[in-house]
């Protein structure tokens, strides 16, 4: 009886040791407490777009004409960045480098199929 307890506690320590090593080795995400609204992402992009120069973010949060909260404004720049619509280079500068310009659509409306 002894050894079926030894053996049942050794089992309960090695899922302790591997639960714990799979805790620790899952990222660390803070939790969202809610999603940015269509509007509010549309905002983001308009001021990226419309920037004489290249701003970081905390120049970009300042010129937005609606506050947003900085978890908001966090996960939309993330979005933007997953969807290869912005690029934030080394020194912390956002740059819209999707290929949105009229000019393209008329040229690809105008081209012809090879």
């Amino acid at each position: 009886m002894d050894q079926i307890s030894t053996n049942a506690n050794s089992t309960n320590y090695i899922n302790l040791y591997n639960k714990q090593k799979m805790v620790e080795a899952m990222p660390i995400r803070p939790k969202i407490i809610h999603y940015p609204r269509l509007d509010t992402v549309m905002m983001i992009e308009d001021a990226i777009r419309s920037a004489k120069e290249y701003p970081t973010k905390a120049e970009l949060l300042r010129r937005l004409p609606k506050k947003v909260m900085y978890q908001t404004f966090n996960l939309v720049l993330e979005y933007l960045q997953r969807s290869n619509k912005i690029i934030v280079t080394k020194d912390g500068r956002i740059i819209w480098v999707f290929a949105d310009d009229e000019k393209l659509r008329k040229l690809l409306v105008q081209s012809e199929k090879v």
